[in-house]
């Protein structure tokens, strides 16, 4: 038996996830609330208090299970600064910080353009090359200190190895550091005088080293304990369906993020205007990408809300046309700048949830479409636990929607890549609903009613 400690990262929470690798279940599951702390020179995350709770607690699930491996995956749109010896250089910036739109129009003079890179011109630091552009202007003394520049998943493997190393999901997420065609540094390295001090690029796959005398000597673990090179969370949910599955298929990774990622889909134009990409899997590859906040969204609407709609409130919802228009969150996604609207007034908490699930849904499947998705549809995440969400995809996506028939998602994609014969999981068809004909008019409404 193969046991996996992922450290999983995501925008709202980090969690340490023990896997058990002949059943790709999670075995030991715990987690923090990622939060930002505030202060000089601008607000950032708390990383040694994320890794005191990771210390303690693969201590205790090598303790009580043991820990065969270690494998990291993180949110995007990040990166760590270290000193020449190894401290961190400066704080590490929150994405969702202002800050960098400061300086904007220098930036914009600089960075490539999309047909380079595949990254759009995103606001505040969700393009990391402008992170570091603005850092480096309002510090003028950070220059001079930094030394070495690491994606963020690979950030806790040095801690855990003292192996440098960047990831190519992880530059290849919206960096402007990256060329995903040719899997090379972008020329923005050069202009921001890096070159040499971005960590070398590997694929996430491939073992990183192994553990520190200090930390096998907190936590228990064995020295020789592998530790992946680690990966970007969205392109986690992808890997396992890389491993031997056929293509065209396309993956819904939910979450924070919704990110709709097509492997071999028609080729479309993407309009970086919005909020098209292009990301690197796990092995190399440039994978057509679109995205919004649909998890934070879903938690805007729901307002903390239980209610669980039943067949009255939908077909309520239906009958009168109910629907929310982009954007909750209108910072990002194919609809960004524009005011959300309810067209209707919700009667009742149950209304207001599946029109909700469903606006999610929409949005979903506009994603797919712009960046010609074909295939079977694959739901990664807490979205595929939402049947009202699952209709509504169902009935717009002919050619199947399935979810994973046991967990998967980050974590579990995370640890599949300390694995030398893993397997794609198997998954489930959800099926076309009863009355997707009525909900695929819904979706038509929707679509006319967006103009």
């Amino acid at each position: 038996m193969t046991h996996i400690a992922v450290i999983d990262i995501g925008k709202t929470n980090a969690k340490l996830a023990l896997v058990d690798g002949a059943t790709l279940t999670e075995i030991a599951v715990v987690t923090r609330p990622n939060k930002v702390l505030p202060g000089l020179p601008w607000p950032h995350f708390d990383l040694e208090g994320h890794w005191d709770f990771f210390l303690e607690h693969l201590t205790r699930v090598h303790s009580e299970h043991g820990v065969d491996a270690i494998s990291v995956t993180t949110h995007g749109a990040s990166c760590v600064l270290l000193d020449h010896d190894g401290d961190l250089a400066a704080p590490m910036l929150d994405y969702e910080h202002p800050g960098p739109d400061l300086t904007r129009a220098e930036y914009e003079a600089i960075r490539p353009d999309f047909a380079q890179t595949g990254s759009p011109r995103l606001p505040m630091g969700l393009n990391v090359g402008a992170q570091l552009h603005w850092m480096l202007k309002i510090d003028p003394r950070l220059d001079q200190r930094l030394a070495h520049v690491l994606t963020y998943p690979q950030y806790w493997g040095w801690r855990l190895t003292g192996e440098l190393a960047s990831d190519v999901t992880s530059l290849g997420c919206h960096t402007d550091l990256w060329n995903p065609w040719k899997g090379q540094f972008s020329d923005l390295v050069e202009r921001l005088g890096l070159a040499g001090r971005i960590a070398p690029a590997r694929r996430a796959n491939e073992i990183l080293g192994k553990l520190r005398g200090n930390i096998t000597a907190r936590t228990g673990l064995k020295q020789d304990t592998p530790v992946s090179v680690g990966i970007h969370d969205s392109n986690a949910s992808l890997y396992p369906y890389l491993l031997g599955r056929e293509a065209p298929f396309a993956v819904v990774s939910t979450g924070t993020w919704v990110v709709a990622m097509a492997v071999g889909g028609d080729q479309v134009a993407l309009d970086p205007a919005r909020d098209l990409l292009v990301n690197v899997d796990a092995l190399g590859q440039p994978v057509p990408s679109a995205r919004f906040m649909g998890g934070r969204e879903y938690d805007l609407i729901r307002a903390g809300s239980d209610a669980k709609p039943d067949d009255t409130e939908r077909n309520k919802a239906l009958a009168d046309g109910l629907m929310i228009l982009p954007a909750v969150e209108p910072s990002s996604g194919p609809f960004a700048g524009r005011a959300m609207e309810w067209r209707g007034a919700p009667a009742n908490e149950g209304q207001r949830i599946v029109a909700l699930s469903w606006y999610l849904a929409l949005m979903t499947d506009l994603c797919l479409r712009l960046i010609g998705a074909r295939g079977p549809t694959i739901v990664e995440g807490p979205f595929g636990r939402n049947p009202d969400y699952l209709a509504m995809l169902s009935a717009l996506r002919p050619q199947g929607v399935e979810i994973a028939q046991s967990a998967t998602g980050t974590s579990t994609g995370a640890a599949l890549l300390c694995m030398a014969h893993a397997k794609p999981p198997q998954t489930r068809e959800v099926g076309s609903p009863q009355n997707a004909h009525a909900l695929a008019r819904y979706a038509a409404a929707w679509r006319d009613a967006l103009g």
